[in-house]
């Protein structure tokens, strides 16, 4: 996963297309604006795995996700820990 400090997104290539994570960070958060994946990379898992690499950062920073997109949310809910 690259972290586009310049355009506040987190990246992954797939099959030669980009997904990616638009984010902002304030005082030890990730906040998640909007996750997208190519048409045709939509229903591969692409997004999810691009979500669970955001979560594995998020983890190493010591950082919360607070996620504003709804697929963003629906991912943590179904990965949560508790």
């Amino acid at each position: 996963m690259r972290d586009n400090k310049a355009t506040s997104r987190f990246e992954i290539d797939e099959g030669g297309q980009t997904v990616w994570a638009d984010y902002r960070r304030a005082e030890g958060r990730i906040i998640i604006d909007h996750v997208e994946a190519p048409a045709s990379l939509r229903g591969t898992g692409a997004a999810g795995r691009l979500m669970a690499a955001i979560a594995e950062q998020a983890k190493v920073e010591g950082a919360t996700i607070v996620p504003f997109c709804g697929y963003a949310a629906a991912w943590l809910a179904r990965h949560s820990r508790t």
